[in-house]
C-alpha cells in the first residue's frame, strides 16, 4: 500500500491543477469536486490529518473558491452551477468555531461572489429552498462574525457599475415567490443599512472599521441612489474629529487624520459626480468646515513655537559666525581618455558609472530632459561645472595631438581622387536668365544626377529607375492601416479645445480653423464618403457576422466608438457629428438608388450599448443624444425602454422620451407608444407613464377607466 502524501506534495499537485484550469476554464468543475473533500471540516472520505496540514489545505481551498468565483473568464452560467457544490463546504468552514482568520476570510469573499448567482437561481427554480437555506445560514454566520471579530482584514474591491452581468435587484424577484420575500428582503437590507450607519453614531474610534464603512458606503450611494441622501445625512453628522479634544497620542493623531480624509474626499467625490444634486451646498459647507477644524487642532504645535528656522541657508542674526567660514569647493576629476578612437559620447562622459553609460536617454520624452536639465543647472555648483568643461576640452585637445585629421575613407566621394592639383575653374561669361531656365527644363531628375555623378568618367549616362515595391500580405495591409488610423486620431492630443468663434455654418470648410473640431470633421468624412458606394453588399447581408476584409472606413468607425466611449459624457457632440454623417451618407446613397451597406443604425444602437451601463439617474446625455441624432427608429426606442428593467432609471427614461413627445414631433407617435409599452410591461414606472399618456393621448384616459372598471367583473378563482 501506498503510502500518503505530503501536504507539501499535495500543494504541488493542486498548483498544477490550477495551472490547468487558468488556460482552460472547462475543468473547474473536475477540479473543484476533487478539491471540497479536502477542506471539508468534516473530513468525509479523507484520511485523519494533523491540525497544521488540515488548515493549509483549507486555505489553499478556501483561496482557490474564492478566485474562482471571481475569474471573469467563467461564464456566469457555469458559475451559476458551480455555486451550488460548494454551498455546504462554505457552511461547514464557517461553523468551525476554531477555524483559521485567512480561510474565514477567503470564504466570506466566496460567499459575496456566489449570493447574486443563488439569488439568480432561486428567482428561477423556487423548488429549490435547501440552496436557499444553506445562503441563508452562511450569511447569518457571516453577521455574526461581523460582531465578534476584530477588524484589520481587507476585502477585494467590489465593482458595482450599472450593467454587470452579476448585478441584482428585488425588481428581478416575480410576485408570489415560494422562497424570495421581497418585503422580508427589503426589511433585512434596511435593517442592515443602519447597522452599517449605527458605526457613525456610535463613539467608534476604530479607524480601519468606520475607514471600511465609508469605502462601502460609496459603492451603495452609486449604485443604490434611493438610499443616497439618508446615507449622506449620517455622515454629515458625523465629526471624524470629535476625538481629537482629548489628549492624542501619536496613534490617535493617525487614526483621526484618516477618518477625517476618507471622510472628506468621500463627499467631494459626491460632488464631483453630480454637482447639482440637492444637498450638495450641505456638502461643500461641511467639507470647508472640516478643513479649518482640520488646520486649526494639527497645526496648533506649529503656531505657538513660531516659524521654523531656515534650513537651506544659515540665519545671519544666529550663525554669523558660520557664514564667515569659506566653503571649500570639492575637486572634481575628469578621467583622461584611453589611445584610440572614441565617440562624442565617450567624449562627453565624465562619469565612470557604468550603468549611466548604457542607459538611453532617447526614451525620455523630452519635456522630462528639459525639466531635469533645468533643476540640475540651477543645483550644479559653477566651479565645478568649470572643471568638467576644462576636463573635456583636455580630452579634446589631446585626441587632436594624437590623431593627425585624416578623410574617413567609407566617406570618400565615388569617382574623385585624393590629390585633385589639376583642377581649373572656368571663368566663362555669366549666363543670363533665360539660358538658365533652360537648362534647368532640360536636366535629369535628381536622382539621375546622383547615378550619374557617382559613375565612372568613361562610362555612358544611364536612366536609373526605382525598383518596384514588395508585395504586401493582407495582414501587412491591415497593420499598416490601422497604425495610419492611430496616428490621425493621436493628432487630436495636439490640436487646440475650440474656442469662442463663429462658425461659417454647413457650407464651412472642413478644416478652415485647424482645431479639434475641424480635425473631427475630416476623420468622420473619411469614414462615411472616402469609400462610399465601393462596399461590399452581399457579404453583409447574408453574413453578418463573417469576418469581412480589412476596410479603412470601418476601422475609423470602431476608433471613433472607442474615443468617444472614452470620455462620452464630454464627446457626446463628437458622437451627434459623426451619425450625422453616417445619415447623410446612407440617405443619399439610397436616393442614388445603389445597392450599398447602411451604418447609421448598426452604430447609433452599439453608442446606446456602450452609454447605457454607465448612466447616472441624473445624466441629461441620453436626452440630448435621443434629440440630436438624425433618425429615430424602434429599435433605438427599445433600448431605452430596457432602462426601466432598473427601477432607479425609469424616470430618466420616462424624461428621454416625453422630451421627444415635446421636441421632435415626426417622432411623437412612437416615443408614446414606447410609453405605452413601459406603461404596460414595468409596475414601477406606471404612476409616470400613466401621467404622460393622460396628457398626450386623450383616449388612454378612458381606456384606463375602464379597464379599472373590468377588473371586479372576474370571479375569483378564475382565469382570464
Amino acid at each position: 500500500m501506498a503510502a500518503p502524501m505530503s501536504v507539501d506534495q499535495q500543494i504541488k499537485l493542486l498548483e498544477e491543477a490550477r495551472r490547468v484550469v487558468l488556460n482552460d476554464p472547462n475543468y473547474y468543475q473536475q477540479i473543484i469536486q476533487g478539491i471540497l473533500p479536502l477542506i471539508d471540516p468534516r473530513g468525509k472520505g479523507e484520511p485523519q490529518r494533523d491540525t497544521a496540514s488540515k488548515v493549509e489545505l483549507q486555505r489553499w481551498g478556501a483561496e482557490f473558491l474564492a478566485e474562482t468565483f471571481a475569474s471573469p473568464a467563467i461564464p456566469p452560467q457555469q458559475k451559476e452551477t458551480l455555486c451550488l457544490t460548494v454551498l455546504e463546504a462554505l457552511r461547514s468552514m464557517l461553523d468551525d468555531p476554531n477555524q483559521d482568520n485567512a480561510v474565514v476570510k477567503s470564504v466570506v469573499q466566496t460567499a459575496a461572489s456566489i449570493y447574486p448567482l443563488v439569488f439568480r437561481w432561486i428567482i428561477n427554480n423556487s423548488y429549490d429552498n435547501q440552496s436557499w437555506e444553506r445562503i441563508q445560514a452562511i450569511k447569518t454566520r457571516i453577521l455574526q462574525i461581523w460582531d465578534t471579530a476584530a477588524p484589520g482584514t481587507v476585502g477585494p474591491e467590489a465593482n458595482a457599475m450599472r450593467g454587470d452581468p452579476m448585478e441584482v435587484s428585488l425588481g428581478m424577484v416575480p410576485p408570489n415567490h415560494s422562497s424570495l420575500i421581497p418585503r422580508n428582503l427589503e426589511a433585512e437590507a434596511s435593517g442592515l443599512l443602519d447597522r452599517m450607519l449605527g458605526i457613525f453614531q456610535e463613539s467608534i474610534s476604530d479607524a480601519v472599521l468606520v475607514d471600511a464603512t465609508l469605502n462601502s458606503l460609496a459603492i451603495l450611494i452609486r449604485a443604490r441612489p434611493q438610499v443616497g441622501n439618508r446615507i449622506i445625512n449620517v455622515i454629515l453628522n458625523f465629526n471624524p474629529l470629535k476625538q481629537a479634544n482629548s489628549p492624542m497620542t501619536p496613534k490617535s493623531r493617525v487614526q483621526i487624520k484618516s477618518m477625517e480624509k476618507t471622510t472628506r474626499l468621500l463627499l467631494v467625490n459626491i460632488n464631483k459626480r453630480d454637482p447639482q444634486n440637492p444637498l450638495a451646498g450641505r456638502i461643500q459647507q461641511y467639507v470647508e468646515r472640516m478643513m479649518r477644524s482640520r488646520n486649526e487642532i494639527f497645526d496648533e504645535a506649529t503656531r505657538k513655537r513660531g516659524p521654523p528656522e531656515p534650513t537651506d541657508g544659515l540665519d545671519a542674526a544666529k550663525r554669523q559666525k558660520l557664514a564667515q567660514m569659506p566653503v571649500p569647493v570639492p575637486r572634481f576629476n575628469v578621467p583622461p581618455l584611453t589611445p584610440g578612437p572614441h565617440t562624442i559620447a565617450e567624449l562627453f562622459t565624465i562619469s565612470a558609472e557604468k550603468g549611466l553609460e548604457s542607459f538611453d536617454v532617447s526614451i525620455l520624452p523630452e519635456h522630462i530632459v528639459v525639466q531635469i536639465g533645468i533643476t540640475i543647472l540651477q543645483k550644479l555648483n559653477a566651479d565645478i561645472l568649470n572643471q568638467a568643461i576644462e576636463g573635456v576640452r583636455k580630452r579634446y585637445t589631446s585626441m587632436q595631438a594624437l590623431q593627425p585629421q585624416q578623410l574617413n575613407p567609407s566617406t570618400f566621394p565615388l569617382g574623385v581622387e585624393e590629390d585633385d592639383d589639376d583642377y581649373d575653374p572656368d571663368f566663362d561669361n555669366a549666363e543670363d536668365t533665360e539660358q538658365i531656365l533652360n537648362k534647368l527644363d532640360s536636366a535629369p531628375p535628381p536622382v539621375i544626377e546622383e547615378e550619374m555623378a557617382v559613375k565612372a568618367p568613361d562610362i555612358a549616362p544611364v536612366n536609373y529607375t526605382l525598383p518596384p515595391p514588395p508585395v504586401m500580405t493582407l495582414e501587412e495591409v491591415e497593420q499598416v492601416g490601422q497604425g495610419t488610423v492611430g496616428r490621425v486620431f493621436g493628432v487630436m492630443n495636439t490640436l487646440e479645445e475650440p474656442g469662442k468663434k463663429t462658425k461659417a455654418g454647413l457650407n464651412r470648410l472642413a478644416a478652415s480653423s485647424c482645431d479639434r473640431d475641424d480635425w473631427i470633421t475630416i476623420i468622420t468624412r473619411l469614414a462615411t464618403r472616402s469609400v462610399a458606394g465601393l462596399e461590399e453588399t452581399d457579404t453583409v447581408k447574408t453574413e453578418p457576422d463573417a469576418v469581412t476584409p480589412f476596410s479603412l472606413s470601418n476601422t475609423i468607425r470602431n476608433s471613433l466608438y472607442l474615443y468617444i466611449l472614452e470620455d462620452f459624457r464630454k464627446r457626446i457632440d463628437i458622437a451627434v457629428a459623426w451619425l450625422c454623417e453616417e445619415w447623410y451618407n446612407d440617405k443619399v446613397q439610397m436616393k442614388a438608388g445603389e445597392e450599398s451597406v447602411l451604418h447609421y443604425e448598426k452604430w447609433v444602437v452599439k453608442l446606446l450599448d456602450g452609454i447605457i451601463p454607465y448612466l447616472d439617474t441624473r445624466d441629461k446625455v441620453l436626452t440630448r443624444f435621443l434629440s440630436e441624432i438624425p433618425g429615430l427608429s424602434l429599435e433605438v426606442l427599445n433600448k431605452v425602454k430596457e432602462l426601466c428593467k432598473d427601477p432607479a432609471m425609469v424616470n430618466l427614461a420616462l424624461t428621454s422620451l416625453l422630451y421627444l413627445v415635446l421636441m421632435r414631433p415626426p417622432v411623437r407617435e412612437i416615443a408614446l407608444d414606447a410609453v405605452e409599452d413601459i406603461w404596460n410591461t414595468y409596475e414601477d414606472a406606471k404612476p409616470i407613464a400613466a401621467k404622460y399618456l393622460t396628457k398626450w393621448r386623450p383616449g388612454f384616459a378612458d381606456r384606463l377607466k375602464d379597464k379599472e372598471e373590468e377588473k371586479p367583473a372576474t370571479p375569483q378563482g378564475i382565469t382570464t
